[in-house]
C-alpha cells in the first residue's frame, strides 16, 4: 500500500468511527497488511482504539500491536482486561514481547509479566538480563532444533510439532547437547529423501555470533552474508536463541539514525521525532551546539590576533568564509565515506595509512583544482569586472591557502573517525561538526601565515 491510498484508508476509517460504523471499519481493516493496521490506530482517536482492535480477528490484532509504536501499545494495554492481554502476549513471539517490556513502564510490565506463563516468563527475564546493545537483546528463543541422527521425514514430524509457534522455520539448527553442530534448511529437506540423514545434507560452516558481541556486528553479518536468520551461541558453541531478518533490518535503521543525528551534533533519541517533547529536543541539541560555539570562538581569536595585518589588506577578510566553508565541506566529504566504511565492515582501523595515502593523493588533487578554479575566478570576476581592491599576489594567497586547506581537511576527515574507533567511540561523533570547526581554526592560521609570508 502507497502513502496515498494509505491516508485513504485512515481518512475513511476515521470517518467510519466517528459515524460509529465499526462493521464496516472491521471489513476494511481485515483484509490490511498487519504494520498499515498499526499505522491506522496511531491516528485513531484514543476512545475507538480499544473497540476496533476488539473487533478484529485475534490473530491479526496481535500482529499489528507487535507494528504498534510504545504510546499505542501502552493506551491498549492499559485498556485490556487479564484475560486479552493474556490473549495478545500468547500470540506475539517472545523478542517482540522483551521489545513491548522494554518500553513500558513498571506497572504495565508488571501486568505484561503476569499475563504470560511461567516459562514465558523465565525466558523473558533470561533476554532482559543480556545489555541492549548486544545480540543477545535482539534474538528470540523460538528456533527449530533438530538432532543429526534424524531422518528427513522425522524432521518434518518435528517441525510440524513445533513450528507453529516459532519465528520461522525456514532455517532448522542441528544440535547436539545444545552445541550447534548445523543448519538445514527446509528447501533441503524437501529435495532430500525422506530416508536420509540431516547430517548427510546439514550445512556445517555455520555462520554465528556470540551472544555478548555487539548488535551492530549482528547487521554487518545479515548484510554481508545475505542472511534470513543468525543463529546466537554462548562462549561454549550453545545456540541460544536466533535472530530475524527484520529484527537485523531494525538494528540496520536504529544505528544509521544514530549516526546520522551523531553527526549532525545532536544526541540520539529513542523517540520519533513528531512524538519527542520540544524541551527534549533542547536538550539533545544544546549541549552540542554550546560546545561548537564555545570551540568556535578560537577563530574569533585568530582573527583578533591578526587584526593588524588584516587591516593593511582589507580584501583578504572577504575570502575567509570561502576558505572556512570549503574546508569543512572537503572534510565532511571524506569523513561520511570513512563513517560509512567503517559502519559496514569495508574499511578497519589497521587501514589507516592506506586511507592517509589515498586521501593525500584525492586531496592534492581537489585542492590544485579548486586553488586554480578559484585563481580564475578571481581575476575574471573580482579584479577585471567588480574592480575589487584584490590584487594578484593576495589572489595567490588565498589559492595557495585553498590548497592546502583542501589537503589538510581531508586528511583530518579520514583520520579522526578512525581514531574515534580504535578508542572505543562511535566514529560519527568525529564527523562533521567537530572536523569543521577544527579544519575553521587551522585554515584561518594557515591564511594569516600564508599572508605574512607573501605580502609582507
Amino acid at each position: 500500500m502507497n502513502e496515498q491510498e494509505l491516508r485513504v484508508l485512515i481518512d475513511t476509517v476515521k470517518e467510519h468511527c466517528e459515524e460509529k460504523k465499526y462493521q464496516t471499519v472491521r471489513k476494511m481493516l481485515i483484509e490490511e497488511n498487519p504494520a498499515d493496521i498499526a499505522l491506522v490506530f496511531l491516528e485513531l482517536e484514543e476512545k475507538d482504539l480499544p473497540l476496533v482492535f476488539r473487533m478484529l480477528p485475534k490473530e491479526l490484532a496481535s500482529e499489528a500491536f507487535v507494528y504498534m509504536d510504545s504510546d499505542c501499545q501502552e493506551l491498549l494495554i492499559k485498556s485490556f482486561s487479564d484475560r486479552e492481554l493474556k490473549e495478545v502476549i500468547n500470540e506475539i513471539y517472545l523478542d517482540d514481547t522483551v521489545d513491548i517490556i522494554e518500553e513500558m513502564p513498571a506497572n504495565v510490565v508488571a501486568r505484561i509479566l503476569a499475563a504470560s506463563s511461567a516459562a514465558n516468563r523465565k525466558q523473558i527475564n533470561e533476554l532482559l538480563k543480556y545489555s541492549e546493545d548486544t545480540a543477545g537483546s535482539i534474538m528470540t528463543p523460538e528456533y527449530v532444533s533438530l538432532k543429526k541422527e534424524f531422518t528427513v521425514s522425522e524432521a518434518f514430524e518435528r517441525i510440524r510439532k513445533e513450528g507453529v509457534n516459532k519465528e520461522t522455520i525456514y532455517i532448522c539448527y542441528v544440535t547436539v547437547a545444545r552445541r550447534l553442530v548445523g543448519t538445514v534448511s527446509v528447501k533441503d529437506l524437501l529435495l532430500s529423501p525422506l530416508d536420509e540423514k540431516i547430517e548427510d545434507i546439514m550445512e556445517t560452516n555455520v555462520i554465528s555470533i556470540d551472544v555478548k558481541e555487539d548488535k551492530e556486528e549482528v547487521s554487518r553479518l545479515f548484510s554481508k552474508y545475505d542472511l534470513t536468520a543468525l543463529p546466537v551461541v554462548d562462549s561454549e558453541q550453545r545456540i541460544v536463541g536466533i535472530v530475524t531478518v527484520d529484527d537485523a533490518l531494525d538494528v540496520m535503521e536504529e544505528e544509521a539514525t544514530e549516526d546520522i543525528e551523531v553527526m549532525a551534533a545532536i544526541t540520539p533519541g529513542d523517540r520519533p521525532y513528531i512524538k519527542t517533547g520540544v524541551f527534549s529536543v533542547f536538550l539533545q541539541r544544546f549541549p552540542w551546539l554550546l560546545l561548537l560555539m564555545v570551540s568556535a570562538t578560537f577563530t574569533g581569536a585568530i582573527i583578533t590576533g591578526f587584526e593588524a595585518k588584516l587591516a593593511a589588506f582589507p580584501a583578504l577578510i572577504a575570502y575567509i568564509p570561502m576558505l572556512m566553508g570549503t574546508g569543512g565541506n572537503a572534510g565532511g566529504q571524506s569523513s561520511a565515506t570513512v563513517v560509512r566504511g567503517l559502519a559496514v565492515g569495508e574499511i578497519e582501523t589497521s587501514d589507516i595509512f592506506r586511507l592517509i595515502w589515498k586521501e593525500c593523493r584525492v586531496s592534492v588533487l581537489c585542492g590544485v583544482a579548486l586553488a586554480v578554479a578559484n585563481f580564475i575566478k578571481i581575476y575574471l570576476v573580482d579584479i577585471l569586472i567588480l574592480k575589487s581592491s584584490i590584487n594578484v599576489l593576495s589572489a595567490a594567497v588565498v589559492c595557495i591557502t585553498l590548497a592546502i586547506t583542501v589537503v589538510f581537511a581531508k586528511i583530518v576527515g579520514c583520520v579522526l573517525p578512525v581514531f574515534a574507533k580504535k578508542i572505543g567511540f562511535d566514529p560519527a561523533v568525529m564527523a562533521s561538526p567537530f572536523i569543521t570547526t577544527f579544519v575553521d581554526t587551522v585554515s584561518l592560521v594557515v591564511y594569516m601565515l600564508v599572508a605574512t609570508a607573501v605580502l609582507y
